[in-house]
């Protein structure tokens, strides 16, 4: 029977890295660091939304959190002389301390990177914002897909790119799906570098939920080594 698995939690250690990356002995550390990495995953997506923000990483050393936030606009995120990024590490320090752990918390101290992604059209996290931004602008829903894939599709990176919406689209009472498709997305080829994100977008009359797959070619072992 076929199952629906995510297309990242499904090459991970093939040709995928973990998003978080630490080490705990006792399960009462590996408990507290899963619930600090919610809790600033959490925070960040509210935070950031509409900063074409790609992925939040996050890694540990002994006594210190560094989270990599990788957006195509990093001028947002940093702010004027650099205002943004020392206020969201003092919001992030807060998020972590109020994380019930027994006082540990307080240790930790907090490192901030921004890194620029370039083409931010072969990114689906910035691609499934721009579809949410076209909805709640109140843009006729096929329109919006079609002008997305092919933005998308233009970019020679891009070998193939699924949409799906759901939810009620152009306000119709009862909610439906649409799905647009162009080129190749090889969900069970495992090589296959596959970007997948998931956006909502908030509209009067209820969320309309986007999934966004974007085939971009395959990876090889030789690539990964270089």
């Amino acid at each position: 029977m076929t199952h629906t698995v995510h297309p990242y939690a499904h090459r991970l250690g093939i040709i995928r890295d973990w998003k978080s990356r630490w080490f705990a002995k006792n399960p009462a550390d590996y408990r507290f660091n899963v619930m600090v990495d919610a809790a600033i995953r959490r925070f960040l997506k509210k935070r950031l939304r509409g900063m074409y923000v790609t992925s939040v990483e996050i890694e540990r050393s002994q006594n210190a959190i560094r989270v990599i936030v990788k957006t195509s606009r990093p001028g947002l995120v940093i702010g004027r002389g650099g205002e943004g990024s020392t206020k969201l590490t003092k919001e992030i320090e807060k998020i972590v301390r109020s994380v019930p752990s027994g006082g540990k918390s307080e240790k930790m101290a907090i490192r901030l990177d921004i890194e620029e992604v370039r083409s931010p059209e072969s990114q689906s996290p910035v691609v499934a914002y721009m579809i949410a931004e076209g909805l709640e602008k109140r843009q006729p829903f096929r329109r919006v897909l079609k002008q997305t894939v092919e933005k998308v599709m233009a970019n020679r990176d891009v070998e193939g790119v699924r949409i799906a919406i759901a939810g009620r689209l152009g306000g119709a009472e009862m909610s439906r799906q649409e799905e647009i498709k162009r080129g190749r997305v090889p969900l069970q080829t495992l090589r296959a570098d596959i970007d997948f994100a998931r956006e909502q977008a908030y509209l009067p009359y209820g969320i309309i939920g986007i999934k966004v797959w974007i085939y971009r070619g395959d990876i090889f072992s030789d690539d990964k080594k270089n």
